[in-house]
């Protein structure tokens, strides 16, 4: 007789269902075999069917009798209408960052528990800007340019400039990157203030900061790293006026959004080479390739690379697995993310 292929075991009825909103792309480096294992005991999931448009048949017979959407990049905003077509709806766990732009007013209104692994996407955007901070310090970027061309060790007493004893460090929002990267930073011989709204004197202390006006932090910081959420308030935040307040040879560090600063007053800045910079992000996003960013010696670009990527990317899976978890018991979800929260995060 032909033998049978090995059929996955069905998942016990009083599981609730779940269903992928994403991308498909992400899905297989999101939940790695071990964890959709994992996942597939906590819940009915059919790990074929991975929906980016709500609004086809197998999405919209899918959402009928979806309790918990597992959403990731590439996921359509949940708003009203898909509301409408879930009405067993209760939960969004999101493997990746902010829902700012993905659980809409109606989704709030309805009551829904939303879960980020925006924490987890915080660790490896701290760790590039850690470490952009302490080679900035150095002039690494800078000194490297300088040696490909030139191809000799610069004289000893033109190191003068370089070193991170002492460098003052200016945070730019203390959301969930910012307080990582202040907290990275608290080994290390390095002065660090602190610029957000919502954080006063004695809370930036407990960071390792010391809270300072936006201006003053710009006018007092050797390098400034932005980690402001992108909300209207803060749309060009870094203006011409501001930017010129950083001193002479001053680095910007960028790990949030291009829309925080004015881009041709950046521009304008880098190419006069009183400004340095390290970029991940930009506006727009990519630059134009006849950007002149592309081409100077005191610009670092990367392409949007400091959050999760690669095998980052299962620890955002399994910080939706473990909350799924905690729902199966009983609990709250940890990362539970609230509408009120979203005028500080990042």
């Amino acid at each position: 007789m032909p033998s049978v292929p090995p059929q996955p075991p069905v998942a016990p009825s009083h599981l609730p269902v779940a269903l992928f909103a994403m991308d498909p792309v992400h899905l297989p480096e999101l939940f790695p075999p071990a964890l959709l294992a994992r996942l597939r005991e906590l819940a009915r999931i059919d790990p074929t069917l991975v929906v980016q448009d709500f609004t086809r048949p197998e999405a919209t017979a899918a959402l009928a009798q979806t309790e918990i959407l597992i959403t990731g990049w590439g996921c359509p905003p949940i708003d009203a209408d898909v509301l409408a077509a879930a009405p067993h709806l209760h939960t969004v766990l999101h493997a990746a960052g902010s829902v700012r732009n993905l659980i809409g007013e109606a989704a709030w209104e309805r009551g829904l528990t939303v879960s980020s692994a925006v924490r987890a996407n915080a660790l490896p955007v701290a760790e590039y800007t850690l470490a952009a901070i302490l080679l900035a310090g150095k002039d690494a970027f800078g000194l490297r340019e300088r040696f490909r061309r030139e191809r000799v060790y610069p004289a000893p007493g033109e190191y003068a400039h370089v070193g991170n004893l002492g460098r003052r460090i200016g945070v730019i929002g203390a959301s969930r990157v910012g307080r990582r990267v202040l907290d990275l930073l608290r080994p290390f011989e390095l002065t660090t203030t602190l610029y957000d709204p919502y954080v006063d004197a004695a809370e930036a202390r407990s960071l390792g900061a010391t809270a300072l006006p936006l201006d003053e932090l710009l006018r007092t910081s050797d390098i400034v790293s932005l980690h402001a959420p992108d909300i209207p308030e803060t749309y060009r935040m870094l203006d011409a006026d501001r930017l010129a307040l950083i001193p002479d040879g001053g680095v910007l560090i960028n790990t949030s959004r291009g829309a925080l600063v004015d881009p041709e007053a950046l521009t304008e800045e880098l190419v006069s080479g009183r400004l340095g910079a390290v970029l991940d992000v930009t506006e727009p996003e990519p630059l134009p390739a006849n950007s002149p960013l592309y081409n100077l010696p005191n610009v670092f670009l990367t392409p949007h690379i400091a959050g999760s990527l690669g095998n980052e990317l299962a620890r955002l899976g399994g910080t939706v697995v473990d909350e799924l978890a905690l729902l199966a018991a009983g609990l709250p979800p940890a990362h539970r993310v609230w509408h009120s929260d979203l005028a500080r995060s990042a």
